[in-house]
């Protein structure tokens, strides 16, 4: 099991106390650095208490674990009004809302409405009515549209 996989575990119970969701777990390399993101969530969205309160809960369990031979950051976060789509249960949580994919090839960001999910492809309605099936792997990352950026882009 990945060291994600086994923080998620840990930290699950913890978060349901606090009245959280684990949105996502990842362990990351950027640079020379190694950093364990949980992502939690939770009606309403999270502030920086809940967080705060999520990074307190898991510190200790995880050093007591010592599962993780590297040094580390511990990050908790919020998955955000764009959150990137990245399991099963993301996917079926959100048919029928707006998503932004980037497909990798051809590069392309392709925005339309996720239809449907299954076998690991999703299917997009399109603006001009079109549907479009692709693979999951096939995009770089799937997030959902945030229109108020768009907004912002148009007045800029």
């Amino acid at each position: 099991m990945d060291i994600a996989a086994r923080a998620k575990i840990l930290a699950q119970p913890h978060a349901e106390q606090l009245g959280l969701t684990l949105w996502d777990v990842r362990f990351l390399k950027e640079g020379a650095q190694w950093y364990l993101r949980f992502w939690i969530d939770k009606p309403g969205g999270v502030n920086l208490d809940d967080c705060e309160a999520m990074s307190r809960a898991v510190d200790k369990p995880l050093d007591d674990a010592d599962f993780i031979s590297q040094s580390y950051s511990l990050e908790v976060c919020s998955p955000g009004i764009e959150r990137e789509l990245t399991r099963d249960e993301h996917f079926a949580q959100y048919i029928g809302s707006q998503v932004t994919a980037k497909r990798t090839y051809p590069p392309q960001e392709i925005v339309g409405v996720l239809e449907a999910y299954g076998n690991k492809r999703l299917t997009l309605t399109l603006d001009n009515g079109q549907s479009l099936t692709m693979e999951k792997k096939a995009c770089a990352w799937v997030k959902l549209y945030d229109e108020f950026e768009d907004a912002a882009d148009d007045l800029a």
